[in-house]
């Protein structure tokens, strides 16, 4: 089917763009501020579609809201300590706004901005594109980032994330989707499914920032690798194992950084959908929406709230510019920043 395109609203006097791919009885809603995606249609085992992704039917409640529904994050997706980084020397302060630290690139991130769109037909994809000049949002260097969404007939969403940069700086981008498998609008996760293929994480303090260890899951209410002689991680269990707000916690992803992989699995048994990731990237945050607002209403007014929906953030590990041993996040002239994300939509 042609992409059909739509005007979602406007932002300061700007047309903000929205898209809406088709294919393998999927259909994916994507616009332009913030490259987001907004609907995400999924058919049940009994052949009933469902919006699988939790968002907002108006761009104002986008701008009023912090949780980054179906964002792309950026220049720094996740958390970097006391807002600040040292590159060849020099002491970068960013925006803050989640004192003392920045998170998913400061008070006015890629998720608060509208990007330049591009549709390929023949690819059935879109591609969204921004440029953030040196200095911004106190990041160094002028970085090209573009996010590109390609659904295809196999059941396939595939986002990719690309930047470059004219300086040394530092990049995470970050797509984060909050999924329910149930419907958005079916309450929370505690009847979901999840396995996570990652045998350490990296632990916080209590503002959320690692501290620099990295940890065995074996044994603790992390280990969600399930599989062989371990069985399907029942995702209500894990969240009273774990307690309080649930998680919101990075994991460290086996198999070999670069390379595209299977790492998570979210399966709703009550209408049979379910989700795999795939990613080439080093880690996974998981988070499971323990700190949404108790008066959010979301799409066609449905109450969101805590356990409402799932984020799985593949990703550079949080806080990586302060943490010499974990996986790099600089980027350098002449280089290409890249991210893939596979979901792969399924019903038994």
């Amino acid at each position: 089917m042609p992409i059909e395109s739509f005007l979602f609203d406007t932002h300061e006097g700007r047309p903000v763009e929205g898209f809406i791919l088709s294919a393998g009885g999927l259909e994916a809603t994507v616009i332009a501020h913030g490259a987001r995606l907004v609907r995400m249609m999924v058919p049940g085992r009994d052949g009933t579609g469902a919006d699988v992704v939790l968002g907002f039917d108006r761009l104002s409640d986008y701008l009023a809201s912090d949780a980054y529904f179906g964002a792309t994050c950026g220049r720094y997706g996740n958390r970097i300590g006391g807002a600040s980084f040292t590159l060849d020397g020099v002491c970068h302060e960013l925006a803050v706004n989640e004192p003392p630290n920045q998170l998913h690139g400061g008070p006015e991130g890629f998720d608060r901005r509208v990007w330049e769109a591009e549709v390929d037909e023949a690819e059935n994809a879109v591609t969204f594109t921004l440029v953030s000049p040196d200095g911004d949002q106190g990041f160094p260097g002028t970085l090209t980032a573009s996010t590109r969404y390609q659904l295809s007939e196999d059941g396939v969403l595939d986002i990719r994330m690309t930047a470059t940069t004219d300086r040394p700086t530092v990049v995470n981008l970050v797509h984060h989707s909050y999924w329910n498998l149930g419907g958005h609008a079916s309450g929370d996760l505690r009847d979901h499914r999840l396995t996570v293929r990652g045998g350490f994480t990296t632990p916080v303090g209590a503002d959320l920032i690692p501290t620099g260890e990295v940890r065995p899951v074996d044994g603790t209410a992390f280990d969600l690798r399930g599989g062989v002689g371990r069985g399907r991680v029942e995702l209500g269990e894990a969240l009273a194992a774990v307690g309080g707000f649930g998680f919101d916690h990075n994991w460290c992803l086996d198999g070999p950084v670069g390379e595209l992989r299977p790492v998570a699995m979210l399966e709703h048994p009550a209408s049979g959908r379910w989700m795999e990731l795939a990613t080439d990237q080093p880690g996974l945050q998981v988070y499971t929406g323990g700190y949404l607002s108790e008066k959010m209403v979301g799409k066609g007014g449905q109450p969101y709230r805590r356990f409402a929906g799932l984020a799985l953030e593949s990703q550079r590990f949080p806080n990586s510019p302060n943490i010499g041993h974990f996986p790099s996040a600089r980027l350098d002239p002449g280089e290409t920043y890249r991210h893939r994300m596979l979901l792969r939509f399924g019903a038994v």
